[in-house]
């Protein structure tokens, strides 16, 4: 008796430093919601025999623990039960591996996960792995389209819907900076999710009308970060009419408006030349002639209201035509020889020109004398006139 006694106590001392030596290694795990997860559990620094893998969980879905997935080996093949087919087993009950593979996980597997080796001839042993799902927002925009005033008002709205962790929103405005601002809520949800909304509010002026902003979104479950762009939209009637030249004979009407504008030509006296033709925004006149003479008008109009813009025409006839290009002609010449007189005047050609006339006119007035006789006759002549005066002036 007492030496049964003592066998047994040696016994349960060796099984004792067995089981202290022996350790089931786990892990805590993340996964996206619709992701596959791999659950490991290993037992190290034994020599003990595994015959048997038990898996058992408490999760959102069922508070209580369950068992849910076994694996039993004696000494043959495994046997497999489980009551989950997401489950698929990737270890080996002679490696004391008892990893699980886990796929299409979602929010409602999130718990603990408690891997159980049945040993001999120590027992069983187990650790927790828990199992955390982070849930990916599903993102949108809701916007408003307001009419031009001078009032803020709300432009768009970003949601992004039941994620886990709580995702971050915030907006890229551009060079909007400072007419624009955002104001950020948050509601949190019974199954641990949490829905984010952004809204950007500002006055509807044409200056953010088609100005493109950005939402960003991030979020741990998100792989990057998500943007959402979004183009501004203000309606507006038209704001001013303006009609420019597109071609020779060819006219286009243009005109600021949200939604875009609709163009019609007409005239005030309702005539309409047959040279004449309108297309939308575009009149063309296939042939010019007087017939087209006259006042149009073009009138862009929206649902939210109408601006008129005018063209007036006048073709001459051929005739005048040319009358013009003569007279045009003229005045061409007579630029051209006022140019040539200022510049002879300015460069003092025009004195010196004048000056060789006058010495050229005084030199041909000069008598010519041909020989020293007829030099000497009319000095003799001279004289004689000078006496003659001389007996005139005597008294009597």
């Amino acid at each position: 008796m007492p030496c049964s006694s003592t066998m047994l106590l040696l016994m349960l001392v060796l099984n004792l430093s067995t089981a202290e030596a022996l350790q089931v290694i786990g892990g805590n795990i993340t996964v996206g919601q619709g992701g596959t997860a791999v659950l490991p559990c290993k037992v190290i620094d034994t020599t003990e025999t595994v015959t048997q893998i038990s898996w058992q969980r408490k999760t959102r879905k069922k508070n209580e623990n369950e068992n849910f997935f076994t694996v039993v080996s004696t000494h043959g093949p495994e046997v497999v039960t489980v009551q989950d087919k997401r489950f698929t087993f990737v270890g080996s009950v002679n490696d004391c591996n008892g990893t699980l593979q886990f796929s299409n996980v979602t929010l409602m597997d999130e718990g603990s996960y408690a891997c159980v080796f049945t040993m001999f001839p120590s027992g069983n042993h187990k650790t927790e792995v828990p199992l955390n799902v982070l849930v990916p927002p599903v993102s949108s925009l809701q916007y408003n389209i307001p009419v031009l005033g001078n009032e803020e008002v709300f432009l768009v709205l970003c949601t992004a819907a039941g994620s886990r962790p709580p995702a971050e929103v915030k907006w890229l405005t551009g060079t909007l900076e400072g007419n624009v601002r955002a104001t950020t809520n948050s509601t949190k949800h019974d199954n641990g999710t949490t829905t984010t909304v952004s809204s950007l509010f500002g006055v509807p002026t044409t200056e953010i009308n088609r100005h493109m902003v950005q939402c960003v979104v991030t979020n741990a479950a998100l792989l990057e970060e998500e943007t959402l762009p979004f183009t501004l939209q203000v309606h507006f009637p038209p704001v001013e009419v303006n009609i420019r030249e597109r071609a020779e004979d060819s006219f286009e009407c243009v005109s600021d408006a949200n939604p875009d504008a609709d163009f019609t030509w007409s005239r005030p006296d309702n005539s309409w030349p047959q040279s004449a033709v309108r297309v939308g925004a575009t009149l063309q006149f296939r042939s010019v002639t007087t017939e087209l003479n006259g006042l149009y008008e073009c009138e862009a109009s929206n649902t939210f209201g109408r601006k008129r813009g005018h063209l007036y025409v006048h073709v001459t006839s051929e005739v005048c035509r040319v009358c013009w290009a003569l007279f045009v002609m003229l005045l061409i010449l007579i630029a051209f020889a006022a140019g040539a007189g200022w510049y002879l005047h300015k460069t003092g050609k025009f004195q010196r020109f004048f000056s060789r006339s006058e010495e050229g006119t005084s030199r041909e007035r000069e008598p010519v004398r041909t020989s020293s006789r007829s030099h000497e006759h009319t000095d003799h002549e001279e004289e004689e006139e000078e006496d003659e005066e001389r007996e005139e002036e005597r008294p009597l």
